[in-house]
């Protein structure tokens, strides 16, 4: 640990921390003889960006004053006419790349305006570090936790294009149940593939992929995140999942990006694909992110009583009612593409229903009952799925929950119910989510007070989210035929 400096000493108490701890890296850099220092940030959809400096130009004033970027070329962020940006480098995020042949360094940063000095609103991030600041700030919880179930799959090869008069895609998977009478130029075809819906969790050889979801997981244990948990998942070609043991908002937001960059990388450096796209496949499972999240107090979780319905107590029956008025408008963060809601359709399994239950799937919010733990109890909100950009999918979950207590909002009575069992009137009763992302757009559009508690989400951010949406997906995905209307409509 450095010894401050007088010079550091009359900085921010923040600062000199920051400092403290940058010295660290800057210095196990040097000693590692590490070249190369990779910088990631995210954009306002959730995608990583990012640029690599030598270790000649890594010192401790670039995690305070930050690296220049030019933010009119990232989505979501500047106008040409004001493009200048920074980069702030947060120490407690380095590590060694696990997907680089060279030995590199990375870092995560928040994005500064150069000209203010302040953090940047549209840095999601900085909204999810804001949401966690605000929590505590209202003095009902000081911590949260959040455990995302992230759905993807691998294929073999994927093919896609549009034009003005084409537009086609096609995945192959060897793991594709479609694959089962193909000829396998000349080699045999050793069958072995799960069937439609009947991917979970049978062993290999039906389990194709148990190796490389290994592989996955090492890496991302090498980098100091902790996984319970690996399987293949339902669907055919190549459906697996990956479960983070919970931390705190922001820092599972970061191991998130982290968990698609490795799964990404790694499937690339074995010579498959892989993809967090919901709904790739016709007729069978999507892939979600259901989010498990709790609230806790001096170390005490909140969400427990044993004597509550499904052992839930009062603030997370109002957390949950918070939810669930609000998940129209939550759906435009946590289901953010067209595509989303090809998974999202009423009477297929998807949890599609606006109610809240103990162990049924069918509904929004579930009470996992694994566990008589008070440490174990949170609520499952179903309908996100991997697309979505994890720091504002929990920040907006949370303002939601809050809202709830802070209001009292009382999610009405359990569905613990069949829904597919339910008669016509009966299930008229139970609210949907919306049916498409035009539908989530309007209902941000209509319901984002809650949002803008505590200066968490900015008008900015949210102006800009239903702009890009509307402009950059909705409109565009419009505008162009589909191929399936050619098999209904050709020959009418």
């Amino acid at each position: 640990m450095k010894t401050k400096t007088s010079a550091i000493d009359t900085k921010p108490a923040a600062e000199v921390d920051v400092l403290d701890k940058a010295h660290e890296v800057v210095e196990f850099a040097r000693k590692q003889n590490i070249d190369l220092i990779d910088l990631k940030f995210v954009d306002l959809l959730g995608t990583w960006q990012h640029f690599t400096i030598t270790k000649d130009e890594l010192t401790e004033d670039l995690f305070i004053k930050g690296a220049p970027f030019d933010g009119s070329s990232i989505r979501g962020f500047q106008t040409i006419d004001e493009s200048d940006m920074l980069v702030a480098l947060d120490p407690t995020t380095a590590v060694l790349d696990p997907a680089t042949e060279h030995p590199t360094l990375s870092l995560i940063g928040n994005i500064v305006d150069p000209v203010s000095g302040k953090p940047y609103t549209r840095d999601p991030r900085y909204v999810a570090q804001k949401a966690e600041a605000y929590l505590k700030k209202t003095g009902i919880a000081d911590t949260s936790y959040w455990g995302p179930e992230i759905e993807f799959f691998v294929f073999d090869s994927v093919r896609f294009d549009q034009g003005q008069n084409y537009g086609l895609y096609t995945v192959d998977s060897d793991d594709g149940i479609w694959n089962s009478g193909r000829e396998n130029n000349g080699k045999p075809n050793l069958g072995f593939r799960p069937r439609n819906k009947e991917g979970y969790f049978p062993c290999a050889p039906t389990d194709h992929l148990q190796e490389l979801r290994s592989e996955f997981v090492k890496k991302l244990m090498q980098i100091g995140i902790q996984i319970e948990i690996h399987h293949a998942e339902v669907a055919t070609a190549g459906q697996c999942e990956i479960d983070m043991k919970y931390r705190t908002l922001t820092k599972m937001a970061d191991q998130c990006l982290w968990y698609k960059y490795v799964v990404r990388n790694v499937a690339k450096a074995r010579g498959k694909t892989a993809t967090f796209i919901p709904k790739p496949l016709y007729g069978d499972n999507g892939s979600g992110m259901h989010v498990h999240s709790s609230l806790w107090k001096k170390s005490e979780p909140l969400f427990f009583d044993k004597a509550g319905y499904a052992g839930m107590s009062d603030l997370m029956k109002s957390y949950i009612g918070g939810l669930l008025k609000h998940a129209p408008a939550i759906l435009a963060f946590a289901a953010p593409t067209t595509n989303s809601y090809r998974r999202l359709v009423p009477g297929y399994e998807a949890p599609v229903n606006l109610a809240y239950s103990r162990r049924n799937r069918s509904a929004a919010c579930r009470i996992p009952m694994y566990s008589n733990s008070p440490v174990a109890k949170r609520v499952e909100f179903r309908p996100p799925d991997p697309l979505s950009n994890p720091y504002l999918v929990f920040s907006a979950m949370l303002m939601a929950g809050l809202d709830g207590i802070q209001n009292k909002i009382d999610p009405g009575a359990p569905l613990d119910k069949d829904i597919y069992s339910l008669s016509p009137d009966e299930t008229a009763t139970v609210p949907q989510v919306p049916g498409s992302l035009a539908e989530s757009i309007a209902a941000l559009e209509r319901d984002h007070a809650f949002l803008l508690k505590g200066d968490v989400f900015t008008p900015d951010v949210i102006e800009k989210w239903i702009e890009l949406k509307r402009t950059r997906e909705i409109d565009p995905v419009r505008l162009r035929p589909h191929p399936y209307e050619f098999f209904l409509y050709y020959d009418h």
